[in-house]
């Protein structure tokens, strides 16, 4: 096994999983500056505990659940309890031989984990209990992540060789986008005075933010290539096409609609794209990954239009961004995936086989049903334990950095 060791892959895994790191604060900062000026601390950190949270649970069971063989394709079993049998060699994943330390994949995914979750507290923003959102991001990364990443990458999960994910738009984005869905409709709407100023207090730090989650991406979509090889190549440069060409198109609409190109709708469709191209980034051409990029701000810039109408208060759109450009990605890679491209993937509906897209759909159907029912599940459970997941209006009022915290993001000099 130890000769099947790749010192460039390795290499590069190495710094893929530090690139999918920084995501993390980047992730931060974009939620940050949409936020109230009384919240920003709150939102931070609701990204930050997510590195600690998650990474205990992953090294305690968490990798074990998604990635050893269980009795049954939906969960994993306990082999890697504890990280056992998980070592400096490289090992065997689907009788795919991945030519660096298993330690190291282990480390890599453990990045997209704690990622996941982070994600969902854009929908609840100004609203919940710190405490509650520890517990309900500890409970979700076992109980919905876990099976999840074991359905579409685990050791003989359901979907493995009959849907494609390749770096997590099944697994991350719909999961998290569906999540958030049923956390902001759970958790009721923010209590706005009538004439509150609820605009993000800081642009300039979201599109910061921005800025480090495109550049953290190149690790998210090209390491997941696990190899220092063409195909990681192919993945960064769809993954930057994508968002380059979404961003504009969002800008583009903007001037239709508004007649004012903002810098929140840019950094929106930039994200938007990078979430659509990532379930196909190694398995579509650069030209789908233009066309994937230009169709999925309408996706996600209508669904933002359509939110008053539905009457739920995702506060940063994570729905909208996510589950449905997610849902976008799934679909588009069924439609666009090319074999030419990825030898371990399939051709889609254009290349000749509609099978795929069915096995697209399907999985993506799975994913958001999964992250729905388990979300409204685990809210439920928390409730009966603490009796509420939200602050009070009180607190609401004065802000969760104050009644959190116990701090402030400014201070004002007197």
């Amino acid at each position: 096994m130890q000769s099947s060791f790749n010192a460039a892959d390795t290499a590069w895994v190495l710094v893929s999983t530090a690139l999918v790191l920084l995501m993390i604060p980047g992730l931060a900062l974009f939620y940050a500056g949409m936020t109230r000026s009384k919240n920003v601390l709150n939102v931070l950190m609701q990204s930050f505990v997510s590195m600690s949270v998650v990474s205990v649970l992953w090294f305690v069971v968490g990798y074990s659940l998604s990635f050893s063989k269980g009795s049954s394709p939906f969960i994993g079993g306990f082999d890697y309890l504890l990280l056992k049998n998980v070592d400096q060699a490289p090992f065997v994943l689907n009788g795919t031989t991945i030519t660096v330390p298993h330690l190291l994949f282990m480390a890599f995914q453990l990045m997209f984990a704690i990622i996941t979750p982070a994600l969902i507290s854009g929908a609840i923003v100004d609203r919940m209990k710190f405490s509650s959102y520890v517990i309900f991001i500890a409970m979700w990364s076992l109980l919905v992540y876990a099976p999840l990443a074991h359905f579409v990458w685990g050791e003989g999960g359901l979907f493995v060789g009959k849907a494609l994910d390749f770096a997590g738009g099944t697994v991350v984005h719909i999961s998290s986008g569906f999540s958030a869905l049923a956390l902001a409709l759970l958790l009721g709407k923010r209590k706005l005075a009538h004439n509150e100023d609820s605009r993000p207090h800081n642009l300039p730090m979201t599109l910061i933010g921005t800025g480090l989650l495109w550049f953290g991406w190149f690790g998210f979509n090209a390491g997941s290539s696990l190899a220092a090889n063409g195909l990681a190549a192919s993945a960064l440069v769809t993954t930057h096409l994508a968002a380059a060409t979404a961003g504009l198109i969002w800008l583009l609409i903007e001037w239709v609609t508004v007649k004012k190109p903002t810098a929140l709708g840019f950094a929106s469709g930039a994200v938007a794209g990078l979430v659509a191209i990532t379930p196909g980034a190694g398995f579509v051409t650069p030209l789908a990954a233009i066309a994937i990029g230009a169709v999925v701000p309408f996706v996600s810039y209508g669904m933002i239009k359509l939110k008053s109408k539905f009457g739920y208060d995702d506060t940063l759109d994570v729905f909208a961004v996510h589950g449905c450009g997610g849902l976008w990605g799934a679909i588009a890679t069924g439609i666009f995936a090319n074999k030419a491209v990825n030898s371990a993937g399939f051709n889609g509906l254009i290349h000749g086989n509609p099978g795929l897209l069915t096995g697209q759909i399907t999985s993506a159907l799975v994913a958001a049903g999964l992250g729905f029912v388990g979300t409204t599940v685990i809210y439920y459970a928390i409730k009966i334990a603490t009796k509420t997941l939200r602050v009070t209006p009180q607190d609401e009022e004065a802000g969760l950095d104050v009644t959190q915290h116990g701090e402030t993001a400014y201070v004002t000099e007197n």
